[in-house]
């Protein structure tokens, strides 16, 4: 529920661990018609959270009764000043929308931004600024599945076992475009879609290094983590397992293929991995267990660079404290530039 004061330039929602966490979100309201951004808490109860409202960028928020909170705190591209341009990718399956924001000057530095699992590239819009400011070109790519990309035909997420596919396909744009020396950034199971990339595409090799914020590094952990959340008993979780990963059970999970359980462990494969990688992770994560994460960083320290959050939620680094995670990523391309 929402409430909002006027006078006072804040609104207040229901107690829950999203709506008290600190940092910048949006508020989409009114059933996605509206759309608020929210600063700072300034008010709690045990039954409500009271924010300052940054700006309302349309709708009523003073009518909004209910609304839903985000940490895409931008809405395209244009907010940032900059040239931009709507641009296709040709995948396998057709092409697929993508903003791409030259550098300025122009750079063979490229970054490919990848989204997580059923939602959008407006939430890469955050990485712009930094990457920019370090003089990358960002490509900012949708991937099978998503409303404005083309449709696998079974319509299914294959968690990065196939969705890397498109990844290669941006790759290829890149290159064509002038690209000689790229960065892969993933959330969540963009993350696990960009390490895919890397160890099975024929241009890994233009591929610099990685950034990695709030990744499946592992599906197994991250689907028996969210079975428990959901509290299903331990075979219920096992045999789900069992159903993804093979092609007898397509009828029952909708896939045309299984998915390659072990394909997708890159704690097990950490040794595979020969490229520089930032991995960013919060231990409270509600979504993605941080566990693989750091298993793969203390199997790799060698390539691996590890910024540990503790209160920062699933893919809300950026929100939580945008200074750090800008520190984070510019220090990390610096140190990969040498």
């Amino acid at each position: 529920m929402i409430s909002v004061d006027s006078t006072a330039g804040t609104v207040t929602l229901s107690r829950s661990v999203d709506a008290a966490l600190p940092g910048d979100y949006s508020l989409r309201f009114s059933r996605g018609t509206g759309h608020a951004r929210l600063g700072e808490v300034v008010g709690q109860t045990d039954f409500s959270v009271t924010r300052r409202v940054i700006t309302v960028d349309f709708g009523e928020l003073a009518k909004a009764r209910r609304g839903r909170l985000s940490g895409w705190f931008y809405l395209g591209p244009a907010e940032f000043g900059h040239t931009f341009a709507e641009v296709l990718i040709e995948t396998e399956l057709g092409p697929a929308p993508a903003w791409l924001v030259p550098a300025e000057p122009p750079s063979g530095r490229w970054v490919i931004q990848v989204h997580g699992r059923a939602v959008s590239r407006e939430e890469t819009l955050r990485a712009i600024p930094v990457f920019r400011d370090a003089g990358y070109t960002s490509l900012l790519i949708s991937y099978r599945n998503d409303p404005d990309a083309p449709r696998s035909l079974d319509g299914r997420y294959g968690l990065g076992d196939t969705e890397w596919h498109d990844v290669d396909a941006a790759l290829r744009f890149a290159a064509d475009n002038g690209a000689t020396d790229i960065v892969l950034m993933g959330w969540s199971m963009g993350g696990a879609t960009v390490l895919q990339a890397v160890t099975r595409s024929d241009l890994a090799g233009l591929v610099r290094g990685i950034v990695l914020d709030s990744p499946v590094v592992d599906w197994v952990t991250a689907l028996r983590y969210q079975g428990e959340l959901r509290n299903l008993p331990n075979p219920v979780r096992s045999a789900a397992l069992v159903l993804i990963g093979n092609s007898w059970a397509r009828r029952l999970t909708g896939q045309l293929a299984p998915i390659d359980l072990p394909r997708l462990n890159f704690v097990r494969r950490s040794g595979e991995l020969n490229l520089p990688i930032l991995l960013m992770h919060s231990d409270d994560d509600g979504f993605v267990p941080s566990t693989a994460s750091r298993a793969l960083a203390e199997a790799r320290p060698d390539i691996v660079t590890y910024e540990a959050f503790t209160v920062a939620a699933h893919t809300r680094l950026w929100n939580y404290d945008r200074e750090r995670w800008n520190a984070a990523i510019a220090g990390w391309l610096g140190a990969i530039a040498t």
